[in-house]
């Protein structure tokens, strides 16, 4: 729900998030995926190079890998995830359609 990145949920559990690992932690723990991530998710898109997309720089994934990434996801972050984001430095946007360009 940070990024928006989609994959299996399995992969997650593998792998982790690609952009999200250094302060979420996904990997190996099951319970950290179930909570930071949504299998509810509208519209996908698909980023080959996000440095260079206006569409990444409209989503804010600019700073992402490239990979398949939805545009809008259902779900919010516990409280305890956000303000471990904001101790390492980071800012949580929510990706559900609640915070509004002008707000992040």
């Amino acid at each position: 729900m940070v990024c928006s990145i989609v994959q299996v949920q399995q992969r997650f559990i593998r792998e982790g998030c690609p952009n999200c690992e250094s302060f979420l932690g996904l990997q190996n723990h099951p319970d950290s995926v179930q909570e930071c991530t949504s299998q509810v998710f509208e519209g996908l898109i698909t980023l080959a190079d996000p440095s260079k997309s206006w569409v990444a720089r409209w989503q804010r994934l600019d700073g992402c890998v490239p990979g398949v990434y939805a545009v809008k996801v259902v779900g919010q972050l516990p409280e305890e995830v956000v303000q471990s984001i904001e101790d390492a430095g980071g800012r949580y946007v929510p990706r559900d359609g609640t915070v509004h360009d002008d707000d992040a």
